[in-house]
């Protein structure tokens, strides 16, 4: 590895830590079969850990997603909303981070590129161009990229769920006019980790490890093909800035299956390298 390129990859986790900063500084920052099957409790876990497969089945989906934050009393939530292929694992987002409690003018929104190993954002601030990208190697993350973006890349919050160890089907529900089978239990990230694509095996072992604890509770919302329509996970991390641990609930809305997904990632040149200001 060059000294360039060991550069772009020690400041493009600082920037990748700073999105979640920025919203904690006022706090001191499967199968149609399957699925027919999924009333019995003994089939709950493999329909949950399925369901991965079911979206690459799938191909692609819009995508929206919400990050809620809560310590020291104050509660924050980042946005995001885009597109994501599941059999090419890229995807886009744009990500709204909050306002400033102060009432400072509103953050432009964070556009951001997910690949496998990758995460590439423009428009971060911190000295960056505004032409520029910003590439962080999700495997350098403590958290593999599932809080620190501001948002989980949608295909590794599926594979969290191949590491379900529990699984409890709630009952029939309505998720924006679909109806779906909701499922709640516990997913072990040692054992999303082992299971996982390549793309994204390293980075959930990461967080296995820099999580509090590599237990992650969940809500899981399928439809009749066995394709997650809503997730929700609740993570609990160590703030550098705190003691406590922050309490994280990412949720993922996927519909419009089928749509198209055109991502391509920035050349070289498009990739920022020099030095990012200190928050």
């Amino acid at each position: 590895m060059t000294q360039r390129q060991q550069h772009r990859r020690r400041h493009g986790a600082g920037v990748a830590a700073g999105v979640l900063c920025v919203c904690l500084a006022g706090s001191g920052c499967a199968q149609n079969g399957a699925a027919a099957e999924d009333s019995r409790g003994s089939d709950a876990v493999k329909v949950v850990r399925d369901a991965a497969d079911a979206l690459v089945g799938a191909r692609s989906a819009k995508a929206r997603t919400s990050m809620e934050m809560a310590t020291g009393g104050t509660r924050v939530t980042i946005r995001g909303e885009g597109v994501y292929d599941f059999r090419e694992r890229v995807g886009r987002l744009k990500v709204l981070l909050p306002q400033d409690p102060a009432g400072a003018v509103p953050h432009r929104p964070i556009m951001e590129l997910l690949a496998p190993g990758a995460l590439f954002m423009k428009n971060r601030g911190a000295g960056v161009p505004a032409d520029k990208w910003v590439r962080v190697d999700t495997r350098s993350l403590s958290d593999g990229n599932l809080v620190t973006g501001g948002a989980t890349d949608p295909f590794v919050a599926a594979e969290v769920l191949r590491g379900a160890r529990t699984a409890k089907y709630v009952g029939e529900e309505d998720v924006a006019g679909t109806a779906v089978r909701h499922y709640r239990g516990t997913a072990d990230l040692d054992a999303a980790a082992r299971g996982a694509s390549g793309g994204n095996r390293e980075a959930l072992a990461a967080a296995a490890k820099g999580f509090a604890t590599d237990q992650v509770p969940y809500d899981v919302y399928l439809d009749d093909a066995g394709r997650i329509r809503k997730v929700r996970h609740r993570f609990s991390f160590v703030n550098g800035q705190q003691k406590d641990a922050v309490a994280v609930a990412s949720t993922t809305l996927l519909y419009d299956f089928g749509a198209p997904v055109d991502v391509r990632l920035p050349d070289g040149d498009d990739i920022y390298a020099g030095k990012i200001a200190e928050r």
